[in-house]
């Protein structure tokens, strides 16, 4: 702040200049603090991509440009930071599975308005994030349309079952600017979306879901792909992370090695199937005390939500014939909600939230585990992936 300058004057300065979203600054400028104060420290490979705030006229010219005004929390949250530079990794979050890439930067305004949609059933949207790797992105709504609310923020997902191409479903992630931005802000510096390899992995850890069976811990977080989802028809795909852990002041000969792993799957229909195979994503792993193993797999299903339970079996490395079980503790995966499109309203009378039980389950290998590196786009670029348990 500059000391020889009255405070009048500074305040008639910033209030000219910011005095329409001084129902927004607070709360933004705090968050976005928050946010950088936790990538110098954990990502800072990330603070070089962003941006400068933009300028009220640019704001104003890009209004002129799209033809609709755009929300005052967006605005005010721009002229702080104007998003980020075109990079990998995302500043809204990263997801890998080993044959699927997901990473999301926040798109500049000006980005923004070259990706402004006006075809029928995105009509009025605006992009707000954008990934190289799937071409997805999340949308905010600037006018109330097609179904949707004013501010909506969504992934749009096209009907897969309509013939009109304008039939797109929406699975809504926000219903404001500010919202959106400072809940996700709100779980990164509260640590409840892991950093890996210097990103931010939006997978989510109910702190209930950890089991100890004697000097092992296992506890599971999960994370939505909407890229891989869709409502019609119903397919809902979810990966999960689980962490097994032996405790530093576990005796030497408690070691041992997971042999299999046995897994109950209840949906919302109440239907029950059990799976049981060897080992987890092809690996046998041995624990130690202190050893941590983590590995990552993934699940589709066709009801709106489902949960999985299950146990690990192990042997004693001294003693092979000491073979016991290890509890894995039920974990939830929870569609989050969607609105379909107007098309389909307008012309059924089926209510969206019966969806008929259309998954298939092959017997699979179960070869999906987390990383970054060996990403075949090909496979990516597929809607559907087979179920992984």
């Amino acid at each position: 702040m500059q000391s020889d300058v009255p405070w009048r004057s500074l305040f008639r300065q910033y209030y000219c200049d910011l005095g329409r979203y001084i129902e927004h600054y607070a709360v933004l400028k705090a968050a976005w603090d928050q946010l950088k104060a936790f990538l110098q420290q954990r990502c800072p490979r990330m603070i070089a991509s962003l941006k400068e705030g933009a300028k009220e006229e640019e704001l104003d010219v890009i209004e002129s440009q799209i033809g609709c005004k755009l929300p005052d929390d967006y605005r005010c949250s721009y002229r702080i930071h104007n998003g980020q530079k075109l990079v990998v990794p995302g500043l809204m979050g990263s997801m890998a599975l080993s044959n699927h890439y997901r990473s999301e930067d926040l798109l500049d305004v000006e980005t923004a308005a070259g990706g402004f949609q006006q075809r029928k059933g995105m009509r009025h949207c605006l992009p707000l994030t954008f990934c190289f790797h799937t071409g997805l992105s999340q949308y905010l709504s600037l006018e109330k349309t097609e179904g949707r609310q004013l501010s909506d923020i969504f992934y749009h997902c096209p009907d897969q079952m309509a013939q009109d191409p304008s039939a797109i479903d929406m699975f809504i992630t926000g219903s404001s600017f500010s919202e959106w931005f400072t809940s996700y802000v709100n779980n990164v510096v509260k640590g409840e979306y892991p950093i890996i390899r210097d990103q931010i992995f939006r997978y989510v850890h109910d702190k209930q879901c950890v089991a100890r069976t004697g000097d092992i811990t296992v506890s599971v977080s999960t994370s939505f792909l909407p890229e891989l989802s869709s409502v019609h028809p119903p397919h809902f795909f979810f990966t999960y992370r689980i962490r097994i852990e032996m405790c530093s002041d576990a005796l030497p000969e408690e070691a041992c090695q997971l042999d299999s792993r046995y897994w109950k799957i209840t949906n919302a229909s109440g239907n029950i199937e059990e799976v049981r195979g060897p080992g987890v994503v092809g690996e046998f792993p041995v624990m130690t005390p202190g050893k941590v193993h983590e590995y990552a797999s993934c699940t589709t299903f066709s009801t709106t939500w489902e949960y999985m339970e299950g146990h690990y079996t192990f042997h004693r490395l001294a003693n092979k014939e000491e073979v016991f079980h290890v509890v894995i503790p039920r974990f939830h995966m929870v569609c989050p909600p969607f609105r379909e499109s107007v098309v389909r309203s307008q012309g059924s009378t089926n209510d969206s939230s019966r969806l008929n039980d259309d998954d298939s389950d092959g017997d699979y290998p179960d070869d999906y585990e987390e990383g970054l590196g060996g990403i075949n786009m090909a496979a990516a670029e597929g809607r559907h992936c087979p179920r992984h348990i």
